[in-house]
């Protein structure tokens, strides 16, 4: 069986109202309802994924959890990268036997998430401690023609992760925060 390949962007909102009703306008229909993510990004010493811009994650998704391991993206005007994910019983389980196989947790990030469908497409209005995003994932040609229908050029595309983004917002805020959370200052 082939590895799955995600290709996605993401684009910058002002407030998820007006991110909603964006989306809802362009035709899209409900699929999941909102609710809160916590994301655990995981890596080890030796070896470490991160050197091949490799991602381990454990979500944490209302009743449901879910590992995923994401690849290096590849060069373009979208991020595509291999991924492999799988649901599992217990998140936080799944996150101990991690640690005891020598990996640790080094960066953690909450969200709200909202997931649409338009056609093929999924579509998440993501509320996040650092702004609204539309995260738009499917076939290239069916992602182009989602952001021209909400009249978004590729010069709108965000290809950063949250870590990236985070990273970005924490240096410009003078920020000391060392995850993504809703708490944090």
């Amino acid at each position: 069986m082939p590895d799955a390949v995600e290709r996605e962007i993401k684009l910058s909102y002002d407030s998820p109202a007006v991110a909603r009703r964006a989306v809802v306008e362009a035709g899209a229909t409900p699929l999941r309802a909102r609710r809160l993510q916590n994301d655990y990004l995981l890596d080890r010493e030796t070896a470490p994924l991160g050197d091949r811009q490799c991602t381990l994650r454990v979500r944490v998704d209302d009743d449901r959890a879910y590992v995923t391991f994401k690849g290096a993206p590849g060069p373009g005007r979208m991020k595509v990268r291999d991924e492999l994910e799988t649901t599992v019983g217990d998140g936080e389980l799944l996150l101990r036997l991690f640690e005891r196989l020598g990996f640790r947790i080094w960066f953690r990030y909450q969200k709200y998430r909202e997931e649409f469908r338009c056609g093929d497409l999924v579509i998440a209005v993501d509320e996040s401690p650092i702004g609204t995003f539309v995260e738009l994932e499917g076939s290239e040609e069916d992602i182009l023609a989602m952001a021209t229908t909400l009249e978004r050029p590729t010069s709108d595309f965000v290809l950063d992760s949250y870590v990236a983004l985070f990273r970005k917002h924490r240096a410009a805020q003078g920020s000391t925060a060392t995850d993504m959370l809703f708490e944090d200052p």
